[in-house]
């Protein structure tokens, strides 16, 4: 599993990507739209194990989970 936590503020993401271990994987700044939504799937393809290229994409989606945080709560 990988985990990502967005702290969504209004014109960026603070991003941190964790694995399954408790392991601070990243820590990003990205920006707000289809650019910054690029970048994030990037660094979780960048992140994500080997043997996940193996499983059918809804699978590999299935193992990374993510909480958004906004300025009006989780």
């Amino acid at each position: 599993m990988l985990f990502v936590g967005d702290d969504w503020a209004e014109d960026h993401h603070d991003v941190e990507l964790v694995d399954d271990q408790g392991r601070i994987l990243a820590r990003r700044r990205l920006p707000e739209g289809l650019g910054g939504i690029t970048r994030l799937h990037a660094l979780v393809a960048e992140h994500a194990p080997e043997e996940w290229a193996d499983l059918d994409p809804a699978e590999a989606a299935a193992q990374v989970l993510v909480g958004i945080e906004t300025d009006r709560g989780p």
